[in-house]
């Protein structure tokens, strides 16, 4: 046997008998070929840890704090947002304290080699206030502005995406519960239909070919019951994979897979969707960062004026007050400087990058346009989803219901002697079927909800 099968079989049985939601399984009975529910009863109990119990609110924070993608997403918004808060900054004036010793060469008459010094020993020690003045500064606040709306709503459109996903997940895991336990169900009634037709055979009521085929029926229905907990332990191990950080599997979910949630009519759905929806908001960012970008490209024809206020001491001695001509002379005193840079000539560069800014401007229009009606097509497709699935989950109820109803009319018919034993087997595959899909279409209602809820920001769960 595979290693990969010897493990699936060691997890069933460990679910079986620790998990919460494999409790109350029924009692085997009839063959003695030994059932998973039934082999993990008999182990003996081990102190198990406190079970956290979770609702879909609680999955949904939980995966917002532990998923890697969406976290990446909330710090690029994070970093944008202080790179808004930077070119703020920048227009304001900055202030430093610079601190030089020169030494310069003599010239042997008490003078200096190289004229850009003022003495042997020249000391600095002044303060800095800084300002440039250009309208680049101003529109590169825009586009960081931008950018920083750009990275919130690719950020929600990271959140809402992980809703979908945990939803799924969450759904599915409750699904693949409700399975077990109905494979567990069918499980008993076939070793109960065993039982009843070996009775029926040594009463000489029934031929031994209706024991040969419950006994084929209760062989199936074991392995259908084993593929359902290994489907259960799959799902749990996904959900667990999406909420917790140290891999925990003591949990228990909230069945709210039946919940009654109604359906939002088309026209709420279109008003929430062109009012809050974070495709759209990313689409309209991008087309004003790349305004913005061709603004700041085309402000480098203009001059800028860089302004400079010091105070301090440059001096040739590291001092408050200083000799010059025999007389104490203060050191410390104050300049300023202006400079007005032009921009000339640059071969074409500054006439380059402002293209390369319109071309950006112009496909992030286009993007914004195909956003647009990318919307309106989904909007359409993911509600009919919803309507339908929402519409199909009444009849697959109802089916289950007649299903469970007919099995049970069609046993006490065998038992009187009025139907045959295909019949009995047919209408447990029926019911089973039947609830399964019953199961399928509560997920398929839950997830095609949560997609219309993308579109919308608005997250109902309950």
């Amino acid at each position: 046997m595979k290693a990969n099968t010897l493990r699936n079989i060691f997890w069933i049985f460990l679910l079986t008998a620790s998990c919460p939601w494999s409790a109350g399984a029924a009692q085997q009975s009839g063959d003695s070929s030994p059932k998973p529910a039934a082999a993990a009863a008999q182990q003996p109990a081990t102190p198990a840890e406190p079970t956290l119990r979770l609702s879909l609110d609680d999955a949904l924070i939980r995966a917002r704090q532990n998923s890697p993608q969406f976290q990446a997403a909330l710090a690029e918004a994070q970093i944008a947002h202080e790179d808004t808060k930077q070119a703020k900054d920048a227009l304001l004036p900055a202030i430093t304290y610079d601190n030089q010793i020169l030494y310069t060469q003599g010239n042997g008459t008490g003078g200096v080699r190289y004229i850009a010094n003022n003495a042997v020993h020249e000391y600095v020690s002044q303060g800095n206030v800084h300002e440039v003045l250009s309208v680049a500064g101003i529109y590169e606040v825009r586009r960081a502005s931008a950018g920083a709306a750009l990275a919130r709503a690719r950020a929600e459109i990271a959140s809402r995406g992980l809703v979908v996903t945990v939803v799924q997940s969450y759904f599915g895991a409750l699904a693949a519960q409700s399975k077990a336990n109905l494979a567990q169900k069918a499980d008993d009634e076939g070793e109960r239909f065993l039982k009843l037709t070996q009775n029926l055979e040594r009463g000489g009521e029934v031929a031994h070919s209706d024991v040969v085929k419950a006994e084929l029926q209760a062989q199936e229905r074991r392995r259908q019951l084993r593929e359902a907990l290994l489907a259960l332990l799959n799902a749990r191990l996904d959900l667990a994979v999406l909420l917790f950080p140290d891999f925990s599997d003591r949990f228990a979910l909230a069945d709210e897979l039946h919940a009654s949630i109604p359906l939002p009519t088309l026209g709420e759905v279109q008003q929430q969707a062109s009012n809050d929806n974070p495709d759209i908001r990313a689409a309209l960012a991008s087309v004003e960062q790349a305004k913005a970008d061709v603004d700041v490209e085309r402000a480098a024809y203009l001059p800028s004026l860089g302004l400079d206020y010091f105070y301090g001491i440059d001096a040739a001695q590291f001092a408050t007050n200083g000799i010059f001509d025999n007389r104490l002379v203060p050191n410390l005193g104050s300049s300023a400087a202006a400079s007005l840079n032009i921009p000339i000539w640059n071969w074409g560069a500054t006439q380059s990058r402002v293209k390369q800014a319109q071309i950006r401007r112009a496909q992030s229009a286009r993007e914004l346009s195909f956003t647009q009606r990318k919307l309106l097509a989904e909007m359409q497709s993911l509600y009919n989803e919803a309507e339908t699935a929402l519409d199909e989950l009444a009849g697959l109820q109802r089916s289950a219901d007649l299903a469970a109803e007919s099995l049970k009319l069609t046993t006490l018919r065998y038992q009187g002697g009025e139907a045959a034993v295909l019949e009995v087997v047919d209408a447990q595959t029926t019911a089973l079927m039947a609830a399964d899909a019953y199961e399928d279409g509560a997920v398929r209602y839950r997830v095609a909800l949560a997609n219309v809820q993308t579109l919308t920001g608005v997250m109902s769960t309950r």
